[in-house]
């Protein structure tokens, strides 16, 4: 195990999250039942769990059957992952900020529904929002195309038709304040400067590696780095260190370049 991992505090993946991702960068958009055992086995995952779960989300439609023992992202999932892919390019959809907020206004929705709820949290995470009060969830209005494109993303994320997405401003000085301080926490210049020091030196000594190791590693710190990508609110300065963020989408980026070569090999060299 490589330093990068090994110091790392990474979340080994189950059968359905390896399966899912996998099928989101897959050549043709297809994965078949020998590649995903070969995946899973990296990270010991037995051959009849994938079986079962390959079931259950052919079940639930997040997989699809295309031909027998080949598999394919359900219509649902295929949205997400389409939105998702696009955290390469993910600064190119960034304006100035001019001060105002998209908003979206959830008080008066149903919360009995678990999948729904699950649902409309994961997009309204995916879009950087976070609640203000009394279920008016905002984010900095620095998105190209305005409220108008990120309700058409947050419905096809799942938040749900009936939800009202809009542009506010003018809010008063203690809400403006609120407001300001609802990404305190998020992603300090540190962690951007660290997620890159980590990328570039597994890079440095992945060499040395087994090409099963390289996979598995790859995997891991590839996942990490993407979801901190998706999920990140993408916040304008002052905000948000615009550089260091920048900085860190480069790295990653040529991070997810070498994974994908790594991952084409293997699966190369696991059918020969």
């Amino acid at each position: 195990m490589s330093n990068s991992v090994k110091h790392g505090n990474f979340e080994v993946p189950n059968a359905r999250r390896l399966i899912l991702n996998l099928l989101g960068v897959a050549a043709g958009g297809v994965l078949s039942v020998a590649d995903a055992l070969r995946a899973c086995a990296l990270f010991d995952i037995s051959e009849n769990s994938v079986r079962v779960t390959l079931a259950r989300l052919a079940q639930s439609g997040l997989v699809e059957l295309v031909e027998r023992g080949v598999y394919r992202l359900g219509s649902e999932r295929r949205r997400i992952r389409d939105d998702v892919a696009g955290w390469r390019t993910v600064e190119e959809r960034l304006v100035r900020w001019n001060g105002d907020w998209i908003a979206a206004s959830t008080g008066g929705l149903s919360r009995s529904d678990r999948k729904v709820l699950r649902a409309r949290e994961r997009a309204l995470s995916m879009l950087g929002m976070r609640e203000l009060g009394n279920g008016l969830f905002i984010r900095p209005d620095n998105l190209a195309g305005g409220a108008g494109m990120a309700r058409q993303r947050l419905i096809a994320l799942g938040l749900g038709e009936d939800a009202a997405v809009f542009r506010a401003a003018d809010f008063d000085p203690d809400r403006q304040k609120q407001a300001l301080g609802l990404w305190e926490c998020d992603t300090p210049v540190a962690a951007y400067r660290e997620g890159v020091q980590r990328l570039e030196a597994w890079l440095e000594g992945m060499a040395g590696l087994q090409p099963e190791i390289a996979a598995r590693e790859s995997f891991l710190l590839g996942d990490d780095a993407i979801r901190q990508i998706v999920f990140d609110p993408m916040l304008p300065a002052p905000l948000a260190d615009e550089a260091a963020r920048h900085d860190f989408i480069e790295a990653v980026t040529r991070f997810d370049d070498q994974g994908r070569r790594i991952w084409k090999e293997f699966f190369g060299a696991s059918a020969s």
